[in-house]
């Protein structure tokens, strides 16, 4: 490795991380949130709607702005707009408005949707450069940023610290971090530069590809799985399993912990055993946490549960994100393409399992998630290698 991709490297680990913090900042202050806008269970579901819909546009606009000017000023305006829409969030619900907090979130969903895919065309071409899985580390610092978030939201949360502070110092974190993580990151990266002749032909119609759309529906199950927890996890304890908010968030963050260490050591496994493998493996596990926090009424059994959960989600999306940059060429425009689909599940997760939750409970309305995550399981075979020497994560 040389010293230029492994500074690229340690740089967009670093940009992953501060997602985490503030997502992390937001997850655990939601019964908080809840209680100062006085929301019921489906008007959560609504507001976490904001983050949804800021998600998609985001995605869906990622693609053109990072075709035009490349990864860097995506991954800056995307950073940007979460620092600032964490203090937004913190206004809102210290006013008591849940328009403000969806607002907020909207444009949290937003930037991140956009940074993220950023980053992921990013970390296939350094994976690519590398010539070995790195898409997992690099995600693991995404969780442990969430971790370190998480961590925090629950002392915080503890000791009764105001929201809107937390919040607004999150946001000041994330906007020092970026200023340091960006500096090594180079300009161009996805920019498509066309000839005049260039700009007539079409462009390439990826989502055709029938592979690349099933590698999407892998996406999809295990970023809902991911999505849920990061959405409802507090509340779900604090709703489904009678825990107070700070216990809440204490079992977030254990969630947390255990998606950095799968994605952490998840990549030698990737290098050993395969793509394959390693996705229905994480389906299953991820499944097996799940059932265990719907159909067994303990606590202690729920909060071990979530270190299952989050050890079997860690590995779905950034395995897959890789195969779908692998699956042909034209990666630039795979790897949008597999986070959009996979990023639906940011879009549907949010009210549906409100609405399910506020008519039959959080817990058992995360069957629908558990039987989505199973399904996934069946269709991982399409992450593979159509080439000899499949266990190796990435075409060089």
């Amino acid at each position: 490795m040389t010293a230029s991709v492994r500074t690229r490297r340690n740089a967009l680990s670093g940009l992953f991380f501060l997602p985490g913090i503030t997502i992390s900042s937001w997850v655990t202050r939601t019964p908080d949130v809840r209680d100062l806008v006085g929301a019921s269970t489906a008007q959560m579901g609504l507001i976490l709607f904001g983050l949804s819909i800021g998600s998609m546009t985001g995605i869906l606009s990622s693609g053109f702005f990072v075709s035009r000017w490349g990864t860097r000023p995506v991954m800056i305006a995307g950073t940007l707009a979460m620092a600032a829409a964490s203090g937004v969030i913190g206004t809102g619900a210290h006013f008591g408005s849940g328009l403000v907090v969806a607002i907020g979130l909207g444009l949290f969903g937003c930037g991140m949707g956009g940074a993220e895919v950023a980053f992921n065309i990013e970390g296939a071409e350094v994976e690519r450069l590398l010539g070995r899985s790195a898409m997992p580390l690099m995600h693991g610092f995404f969780s442990l940023g969430t971790v370190v978030g998480a961590t925090a939201g629950m002392v915080l949360t503890a000791v009764a610290f105001p929201v809107v502070a937390h919040l607004w110092i999150a946001a000041a974190l994330v906007v020092a971090g970026l200023a340091v993580a960006i500096r090594p990151v180079p300009s161009g990266v996805g920019r498509v530069v066309r000839a005049v002749a260039a700009e007539r032909a079409p462009r390439p119609a990826v989502w055709k590809d029938v592979r690349l759309l099933l590698i999407g529906g892998v996406i999809l199950a295990l970023a809902m799985a991911e999505g849920t927890a990061n959405d409802w996890l507090p509340l779900l304890m604090v709703d489904g399993h009678g825990f107070d908010a700070a216990l809440g968030s204490a079992v977030f963050a254990i969630f947390a912990a255990a998606m950095t260490v799968g994605r952490f050591i998840g990549g030698r496994f990737v290098d050993r055993y395969g793509r394959v493998a390693v996705l229905a493996a994480s389906a299953v596990v991820s499944a097996a946490g799940m059932a265990l926090v719907v159909f067994v009424d303990n606590q202690a059994i729920a909060a071990a549960a979530a270190i299952l959960w989050g050890l079997g989600a860690s590995l779905g999306f950034p395995v897959a994100i890789s195969a779908a940059g692998d699956s042909g060429e034209h990666t630039a425009a795979r790897v949008g393409l597999a986070a959009t689909i996979g990023y639906v599940a940011f879009l549907v997760g949010p009210p549906v399992l409100g609405f399910l939750g506020e008519h039959y409970g959080l817990r058992s309305a995360l069957i629908a998630v558990l039987v989505l995550v199973l399904a996934a399981a069946f269709i991982t075979p399409a992450a593979r290698r159509t080439e000899a020497g499949e266990p190796v994560a990435t075409r060089t």
